[in-house]
């Protein structure tokens, strides 16, 4: 493609992109579409010959679009959002462009300091230790993944020759994430051992069922090594008691590793700092610049206090990639099981620079304020009940009557297309979710949601 043609159609890209996102409204969340209708509509082999791009960018609007599930829409309020912002979209078209590998600092300077500068920044906006060593993964679940397997190292140095876990075991609550289980698994743990601790009436893991999951375990021959506590969990963003249970943890030299995929980006405003009391003393930490922070999809963030650990689990350095050594040098792909590196921390290091902190905190605070408004009309209508604490911008709540009338009402609510919910099951009971943290959804766009589901219902 010469220079004039990528520049010609680059305009019009450009100018669809801003198009989109000044009215992501005029799409429906979800697509109108049956399972397999894009399978049927496209051909079943690859051109032989070259296309124009004037048909490949009309099969995009004709057939792609109408097949999306419009996340960047202001009506996404089910799983949680995740906004890509324009400074963001603008940095991956650069990164695109220059399309690095930065497998090495030698491969490319810029990407390994970059990653190294932003992730300080973030580290220090979220109150964390300043001797948080930190890396940029795609996934919440990837970055899980390399936690536990770090924690494995701490507590088996001999694993990465021997292979095998020799009866290892771990804990996280009966309300975490999937990824602390499927890490595990990934690893070679095993589901056997890893023990789901019982929550609290709010859905907090419990210290005192911990301790004595813990205590069992010992008493059984069988080796307690890592605990992974969550703040803000999936279903009902609830925050473990990160305190006590970090003083578990080190009575028993267990690692800890706290998933703070979603709410710990709250700590950007000081106010709910809190939130994150005790992470300061996590051996490691996932934060997700995707969710809430308006980075697009995918930049998830791993920090360690214990980098030599993590390093000393997955560095293997084959001849050709070595490289002479410094003092300040960091090759990042000792660090964890990719060798391939896209140069992410650029989409982040451009929203930091053009959102700043206070941007940030303003958006978190605005969220806050609005599933807190939404969950006092929830109260306020004898047909409906909240169904969990409201600390942050997700609300759990129900219409009073059976699980077969929710699932109803939610499939409802979602046919319509203007916004889309998700659910969770709470105390047995089928549960509708309304989180807020696109950047785009404001109070009125969920006050018009409180007007449909008061219709619907």
């Amino acid at each position: 493609m010469p220079p004039e043609e990528f520049r010609r159609y680059g305009h019009q890209v450009v100018d669809w992109i801003a198009d989109y996102l000044a009215h992501p409204e005029r799409y429906p969340v979800l697509p109108d579409v049956q399972p397999g209708a894009l399978l049927d509509a496209l051909p079943r082999a690859a051109p032989e010959q070259g296309e124009p791009m004037e048909a490949i960018l009309d099969d995009f609007r004709r057939l792609i679009v109408p097949s999306i599930t419009h996340w960047n829409h202001p009506g996404f309020l089910a799983y949680f959002a995740t906004t890509a912002t324009p400074p963001g979209i603008l940095a991956e078209m650069l990164a695109a462009a220059l399309n690095v590998n930065g497998m090495l600092w030698k491969s490319s300077p810029a990407a390994t300091e970059l990653e190294q500068v932003t992730l300080g920044w973030l580290r220090d906006w979220l109150g964390l230790p300043v001797d948080n060593f930190g890396i940029i993964f795609d996934t919440a679940s990837i970055s899980t993944m390399h936690a536990i397997a770090a924690a494995r190292e701490a507590a088996d140095p001999e694993v990465r020759l021997r292979g095998g876990s020799r009866n290892l075991v771990l804990y996280t609550s009966e309300q975490a994430h999937s990824s602390v289980e499927k890490g595990a698994v990934a690893i070679g743990i095993g589901q056997r051992n890893v023990r789901k601790i019982a929550a609290d009436e709010v859905f907090r893991m419990r210290p005192d069922m911990l301790a004595e999951a813990v205590e069992r375990d010992l008493a059984s021959g069988l080796r307690p090594f890592c605990v992974a506590p969550t703040v803000g969990t999936t279903s009902t963003t609830s925050v473990d008691p990160l305190p006590a249970i970090g003083e578990i943890a080190r009575r028993h030299r267990l690692w800890m590793h706290v998933d703070a995929a979603y709410a710990g980006m709250a700590a950007v405003a000081p106010e709910f700092r809190s939130l994150m009391d005790g992470a300061g003393q996590a051996d490691s930490l996932v934060v997700n610049p995707h969710k809430w922070m308006g980075t697009p999809v995918d930049l998830s963030v791993l920090y360690t206090r214990r980098p030599d650990i993590l390093r000393r689990a997955f560095s293997l350095v084959p001849e050709y990639l070595r490289t002479a050594q410094d003092d300040r040098v960091v090759n990042f792909m000792d660090y964890g099981v990719p060798l391939g590196r896209r140069f992410r921390s650029l989409k982040l290091w451009f929203v930091m620079r053009s959102l700043g902190r206070q941007g940030l905190a303003a958006r978190v605070r605005e969220h806050i304020a609005i599933a807190q408004q939404f969950a006092d009309w929830v109260r306020g209508d004898p047909r409906f009940e909240l169904c969990a604490p409201v600390p942050l911008s997700l609300v759990c709540f129900r219409k009073r009557g059976s699980d077969e009338e929710n699932q109803a009402l939610l499939d409802c609510l979602n046919r319509g297309g203007e916004v889309f919910l998700s659910h969770t099951v709470l105390n047995g009971r089928f549960v509708l979710r309304l989180a807020i943290g696109n950047h785009a959804t404001g109070l009125r766009q969920v006050e018009r949601a409180w007007e449909l589901i008061r219709a619907s219902a």
